[in-house]
């Protein structure tokens, strides 16, 4: 990759130098010859890589075999050959030759035609075009990679696919994709390739040129400092300076453009899939009817006895089943508190419509529609039925609600009567009712003005049914008052001949009483009422009849409106089938757990921190509609709950919304209900399912205990918990509190089993030894049950990464074909529990000669709404969940597992070294090395959107950024593993470019964009310094055609790094609409997710760089509660100092001397263009944690801040102080990565400290008291004069050390001798010297930098440091350089603090999501005040 670039870049760079610069001009002679040239840099670079890759493998040719040590010194062989032939060809094949070409040109004689260079190429290139023809033919490479022939086993070994005569490349054999695919991926990158090209070329590269050509003929011989190297011709460092930073934007914007690429296939590749087709409650109710279809053509599995029915009939069990899975999504909504007891009534369907002759669709899609048919009825004037009732027709769900409400009250009513004559005198109406319509004389034969006062005794009525009652007779009496009001409206005031029916019914019954209406309807059922299904019929019509206002908006709850529209769109998409349960793979969920909270205790429910506030009275503020909901549960009068109860459910309440493992466990058993449910529905039959069959109520004891035998032969949940057998037997309260939690979850759910890690001691040969065990518990009648015992060669944990050897552990335990890995920050949901084994039917597909090894799943990142940052995150790791892993699936066949929750398919994987590699330090990111670990054997990854579990993210921004450098560190040890570089060779060259991009080169990336803001800079402050930008724009020639400003203007390229937020807004837009992602992206960017997206930057580039620089990476906890706490100032500073702030000062620091001393020649608008990117990153860089600090411009908190900074500071270290203690063990701490890097790496770090030697010698030479000197002498005064103060300062040290106790006169005598001194020395230099105050500034510009330059080199070089005696002064002068960067950070923080509204705009700015949902945050911040207040 990187030869191709160089190389595309030189022949860019000879076709723009052209005299035409067109593209064109590539087909002129002179110009082709030239950018034949590149075949000579390819064999040059071929050269280094030959030669790296003996010297890098070099320590290790004692265990290699002679044939490839053999293969690698032939490689080196041929390389040097071709390193010497084709720059002998080209130099002959150049007319006129001179210089370097001429001495080649003499070595390669004269050739006739001058086309040895021609032919030489054509040699040279013949591996290269039979690589191309074997991309082009993936199966002969498969082919060849299995043969046994001597000549390609000759060419495989050569290649590195072999040991020569043995076919032992089993490891990356066999990674070319079907052609299909790879001609995807190929259009892929050679589209996104010629985009990239032609902006480098036009945008970068060619402006670039003119102006170069016109700085290099310029003579400049007016340096302001002392010049080296002052005949250097074509002012070549000024050159330099301009082209470095193109160069390394050239290497670098590929990743933009692999940005918008894959923001336009991935946003095309989701809509196809129909993704975000139902979006909205709106799109839901549009296409609610299709949903049933829909859900049965997926989760129900197809049935031999299908038979072709009539329409109606398939419909009516499609309802019928769609009910049975929609009702339980929707009551499991109701027990998470999503929604209240009125939108679950809302959202129901009614179990079985074979009563009435529609469609009985949920009330929220018929809410209004009775009241509105009602009104239209009255109001109606004319007296044709069809116009009526076409109006009703043309509203479907209006249509359907009015014919059910009819049937259902003709039925209610019915059912009601004992009496033969009422029913007959209700039948009669109805018949009255049905003829009229069929006739179309219905407007004739009865009054509509009757309408209103019917419908206000209906809902009277159906309100009584629905009452409870302590007086049978009183509401029996009660009910026939109502009913006879009913019946004497119908037939009085609305039939027009009521009279007649009630006078044929009197006949009937042959009564020798005179006709009184009051003696009927007087005998009913009143023990009806007591039945749950008739029950349900009265409480839905009663909402139809009742509820006025459209239900548009039901329900209220955000995330019940996201799963509701999730599930019924995945619907839609491509799924496969589902299989019987019994027919089904069977899987196993995965969960490793460490010390994490599992279930809050009473105590941390209303534990408050220094702003007075508990989690419990967080979350209520949080989620106000959840905690009402939740209220409203509790209270219920009919479960008449205990206060202890009450507490254990609240308890459950809050960690059900944390990230608990109680939330993860609740989640996945959520597959056991769903599979015992879809066991009922099959075992129940069509028949029984069509007559309204109930599973969780009617289900008999057999056909239970059948679902539950089958839901436990497909379904294994183990939890890992690590320390489980520490906790049990610890006195920590907190030990104890989770073990006991722990156990209750095996108690609540049975099929739940926990793996833990057993230590025992045991007796052997009179000799006490430690054993080890992975030990299996249930929970059962003896409280933990232990089932397996396994013994263990060693302490896996201490051996491997904790969390990977957790996994390792215990998959022995796991059962079934599949293997789901859960983290312990995930949730699930009911309705997704449903597509479980659609899912897993995924596995039996083939792509090609492969079936998939590992299943990628989307995610849900459910801590979005907590605050700003959340926000932010969300949708970062919800961009990459979904349109990023969706492209690295599908087209570009390189997705891997990034983490949980990928399903794994089992078998495959514990036989090729198990789901987890453990090694300490290079498996840091252990998830990522699963997906290369099964790409390299031969596996296939792909990736659905389908179904979803939830993830919880970091919410707090010191959270945030640990967790991004824990991923920086990781990608910094991917780049140095064996599996990356085996990839890398084993991949073609598009899909090893997929692969770059998308995983190691994204941090890489980050850090070429940190590096070439710094070569920017340093080459503008040598420009500036050496006074060679003022003489080029000051030339004349220069001036009129601007070409330096045209130059300098092109630098801002790189600022196109906002493009990476792309996919977020292309994903938001497809899943909410482009209007909402629009909104979104603009709130955002009001909310500052600009600065705190490029603080991010810095951290990936500070880890990244750091790991690749020394390695020494370690896993960082981030934490996972809630984040509404305030960091103090030394924490901030512990966190970022080196990543951020010191980086931070010095860009700020090349920003100012830029500015300055360029100021006098140069336009402040050109300044300001060139360098507002900068000045964004510096401020958001140094300033960041403290906008993102909650209460962090709070007046009293920052004054608490500063002396907690001042103490911390102050305190002295040692062997057992904490970093958070003591700034010396802080400092120690710091410097870790360098106890244990090699000599490389301290000479590297040494080599980049050089860069701040430059601030003196540059700044040195502008003082006015150098007097425009040009000489040497002056920069060496400037380190005596730098000398003499470190020297003072380590007098003064010693001073204080020595005779600061015992002799106090003496050690005042000295201050006050030096002072005097200091004063002196500063009057002759002001008055004799000509020394400026400006000088003084200049001078601590010049001087700092310097200082800490050679604390670095004090830091790389300890150990000689120590051994001179120098290690205190180097401690004491970094101490100073501490105390100084704290004050100049902690200065803006303390004036801003010092104006109230800042701290009020931080909170609305940090909490406005909260504010968009009726949150008030501030009265979370207010502390216990505002708290008492409210309650």
């Amino acid at each position: 990759m990187w030869i191709f670039l160089i190389m595309a870049f030189q022949a860019m760079v000879i076709v723009a130098w052209s005299s035409s610069g067109s593209p064109a001009a590539l087909f002129e002679e002179d110009v082709f010859r030239s950018v034949l040239s590149i075949f000579i840099t390819q064999a040059f670079l071929n050269f280094l890589q030959a030669a790296l890759d003996v010297i890098l493998s070099f320590n290790a040719w004692r265990s290699l075999k002679f044939t490839q040590i053999l293969r690698y010194l032939l490689k080196f062989a041929v390389a040097a050959a071709w390193a010497v032939v084709l720059p002998i060809g080209y130099a002959s094949s150049v007319n006129n030759p001179t210089g370097l070409v001429k001495f080649f040109s003499s070595w390669g004689g004269n050739w006739q035609n001058q086309s040895f260079y021609n032919y030489a190429v054509a040699i040279y290139m013949l591996p290269h075009i039979l690589a191309a023809l074997l991309f082009i033919l993936p199966s002969l490479r498969r082919t060849m990679e299995r043969s046994n022939w001597h000549i390609i086993t000759l060419f495989m070994w050569w290649a590195q696919a072999r040991i020569f005569g043995i076919p032992k490349l089993y490891i990356g054999r066999g990674l070319h994709e079907d052609m299909f695919s790879l001609l995807k991926y190929t259009l892929f990158w050679i589209l996104l390739l010629i985009s990239k090209l032609a902006f480098s070329y036009y945008v970068e590269i060619l402006p670039l040129v003119e102006p170069t050509k016109v700085i290099m003929d310029m003579h400049v011989d007016n340096y302001q400092w002392h010049e080296f190297f002052p005949n250097v011709t074509h002012n070549i460092g000024v050159v330099i300076s301009i082209w470095a930073p193109i160069v390394l934007v050239y290497f670098m914007d590929a990743q933009i453009w692999y940005a918008i690429f894959s923001t336009l296939f991935g946003g095309i590749r989701g809509a196809l899939s129909h993704l975000g087709e139902i979006r909205t409650l709106g799109m839901l109710r549009s296409r609610f009817e299709s949903v049933p279809s829909a859900l049965c053509r997926r989760l129900v599995p197809s049935s031999d006895t299908d038979t072709e029915n009539m329409e109606t009939s398939i419909e009516r069990k499609n309802i019928a089943y769609f009910s049975q899975v929609w009702n339980v999504f929707i009551e499991s909504m109701r027990t998470e508190d999503l929604i209240s007891n009125e939108e679950r009534d809302l959202l129901l369907v009614p179990y079985t419509s074979s009563e009435v002759t529609v469609v009985q669709w949920p009330p929220f899609l018929l809410a209004s529609k009775i009241p509105i048919a009602l009104d239209m009825a009255k109001d109606f004037k004319g007296k044709d039925d069809a116009e009526l009732f076409k109006k009703i027709n043309n509203d479907d769900y209006m249509h359907s609600a009015v014919i059910e409400c009819y049937e259902t009250l003709r039925d209610i009513i019915y059912g009601l009567l004992e009496d033969e004559a009422d029913k007959m005198i209700v039948g009669q109406i109805c018949y009255e009712v049905d003829i009229s319509i069929q006739q179309h004389r219905f407007l004739n034969e009865f009054r509509m003005s009757g309408i209103p006062s019917l419908s206000d005794k209906l809902e009277k009525f159906l309100k009584l049914l629905l009452s409870d009652h302590a007086n049978v007779e009183v509401y029996k009496s009660q009910i026939i008052n109502v009913l006879q009001d009913i019946m004497e409206i119908i037939t009085q005031d609305i039939m027009i001949n009521g009279v007649e029916i009630l006078e044929r019914a009197h006949l009937h019954s042959q009564s020798t009483e005179t006709d009184k209406k009051e003696q009927r309807f007087e005998k009913i059922n009143i023990h009806l009422t007591e039945y749950k299904s008739w029950k349900e019929k009265v409480v839905r019509l009663h909402l139809l009849v009742t509820v006025k206002e459209s239900a548009i908006n039901v329900p209220t709850n955000l995330e019940a409106r996201r799963r509701i529209t999730f599930f019924a769109n995945s619907l839609f998409m491509n799924m496969p089938r589902a299989p019987k349960v019994r027919d089904m793979l069977s899987f196993s969920v995965l969960t490793p757990y460490y010390k994490e909270d599992v279930l809050y205790s009473v105590e941390e429910l209303n534990k408050e921190n220094e702003d007075g506030i508990s989690i419990l009275f967080y979350l209520q503020k949080i989620y106000p509609d959840e905690w009402s909901n939740f209220q409203n549960r509790i209270n219920d009068t009919k479960l008449n709950y205990s206060d202890d109860v009450k507490m254990e459910l609240t308890r459950q309440w809050v960690s059900y919304r944390g990230q608990t493992l109680s939330r993860t466990v609740r989640g996945m058993m959520y597959y056991r209900q769903a599979l015992e449910l879809q066991c009922f529905l099959e075992s129940a039959g069509d028949s029984a399912i069509y007559g309204g069959y109930r599973t969780m109520e009617l289900a008999g004891g057999h056909l239970n205990a059948h679902a539950q035998a089958l839901a436990d032969m497909k379904f294994t949940y183990v939890v890992s918990c690590q320390v489980y057998g520490a906790q049990k037997q610890s006195g920590d309260p907190k030990d104890r509190s989770c073990y006991s939690n722990i156990l209750n979850l095996m108690l609540t759910y049975p099929s739940l089993r926990v793996a833990y890690i057993d230590q025992r001691e045991e007796t052997v040969n009179g000799k006490s030894q430690k054993f080890y065990y992975s030990v299996l518990l249930k929970g059962g009648e003896k409280l933990d049950e232990e089932i397996y015992r396994i013994k263990l060669p060693g302490p896996p944990t201490d051996i491997g990464e904790g969390k990977p050897e957790n996994q390792n552990h215990a998959i022995i335990f796991t059962r079934g074909e599949a293997l789901q890995t859960i983290d312990m920050n995930q949730d699930n949901y009911f309705e997704e529990a449903f597509k479980m084994r659609n899912v897993l039917e995924e596995f039996l597909k083939s792509s090609g000669k492969r079936e998939p090894t590992i299943l990628g799943l989307r995610e849900h990142i459910f801590t979005g709404s907590v605050s700003s940052l959340a926000w932010f995150m969300s949708n970062q790791e919800t961009s990459f969940v979904t349109i990023g892993q969706r492209i690295l699936a599908n087209p570009l066949r390189v997705r891997f597992h990034y983490g949980h929750p990928d399903i794994f398919e089992r078998i495959f994987h514990i036989t090729r070294g198990g789901i987890s590699k453990a090694s300490k330090i290079i498996n840091l990111s252990e998830d990522i090395f699963a997906g290369y670990n099964s790409t390299l054997r031969g596996g296939y990854i792909t990736h659905h959107e389908y179904i979803q579990v939830g993830k919880g993210r970091d919410v707090g921004m010191n959270q945030i950024s640990s967790f991004e450098a824990k991923v920086a560190n990781g990608n910094g040890e991917q780049t140095l593993s064996r599996d990356v570089y085996r990839l890398g060779r084993r991949f073609d060259f598009y899909r090893m470019l997929s692969f770059y991009f998308t995983t190691v080169g994204f941090y890489f990336s980050s850090m070429v964009t940190v590096l070439t803001v710094y070569v920017f800079l340093y080459g503008r402050l040598y420009m500036v310094m050496s006074g060679l930008e003022q003489e080029i724009l000051e030339s004349p020639s220069i001036h009129q055609n601007k070409a330096l400003e045209e130059a300098l203007a092109t630098q801002s390229v790189f600022q196109l790094g906002l493009l990476l937020v792309l996919p977020m807004v292309m994903e938001i837009g497809l899943e909410k609409g482009f209007r909402t992602a629009l909104g979104d992206f603009i709130i955002m960017q009001l909310q500052l997710a600009s600065v705190f997206f490029t603080f991010q930057l810095g951290t990936k580039a500070h880890y990244y760089g750091r790991t690749i620089l020394h390695g020494g990476s370690k896993y960082r906890a981030t934490g996972r509660g809630f984040v509404v706490f305030h960091a103090k100032f030394a924490e901030n500073y512990r966190l970022y100092s080196r990543s951020h702030f010191v980086k931070g000062l010095e860009l700020l620091i090349l920003l100012v001397l830029y500015g300055v001393y360029g100021n006098s020649y140069r336009s402040s608008s050109l300044y300001l263009f060139i360098t507002f990117s900068m000045w964004f990153l510096v401020c958001s860089w140094l300033f960041a944690p403290f906008v993102f600090n909650p209460s962090g411009f709070d007046w009293q908190k920052t004054v608490d801040d500063w002396t907690d900074w001042k103490r911390w500071m102050g305190n002295r270290g040692g062997i057992g102080i904490q970093p958070d203690r003591s700034w010396e063990s802080w400092w120690d701490g710091e410097q870790e990565h360098l106890k244990y890097t090699n000599i490389r790496g301290r000479i590297l770090e040494i080599i980049l400290v050089f860069r701040f030697f430059i601030y003196q010698y540059g700044i040195v030479y502008h003082l006015d008291i150098a007097h425009h000197s040009k000489s040497l002498l002056v920069y060496g005064l400037s380190w005596l004069v730098l000398v003499t103060a470190l020297l003072v300062l380590k007098m003064v040290s010693m001073g204080r050390r020595r005779f600061g106790t015992d002799f106090q006169l003496m050690f005042r005598i000295l201050k006050a001798l030096l002072f005097l001194g200091f004063m002196s020395v500063m009057t002759v230099l002001f008055v004799v010297c000509g020394l400026t105050i400006s000088d003084l500034f200049a001078a601590f510009l010049a001087f700092m930098p310097t200082g800490w330059a050679i604390i670095l080199i004090g830091q790389a070089c300890r150990p000689l440091f120590k051994g001179l005696g120098f290690w205190d002064s180097i401690k004491e002068l970094a101490r100073g350089y501490e105390y100084i960067m704290g004050l100049l950070l902690f200065t803006p923080i303390a004036i801003l603090s010092w104006f109230p509204f800042v701290s009020e705009f931080q909170t609305r700015l940090l909490f406005n999501q909260a504010f968009s949902r009726g949150l008030q945050i501030s009265m979370i911040l207010a502390g216990r005040k505002e708290k008492t207040a409210t309650q």
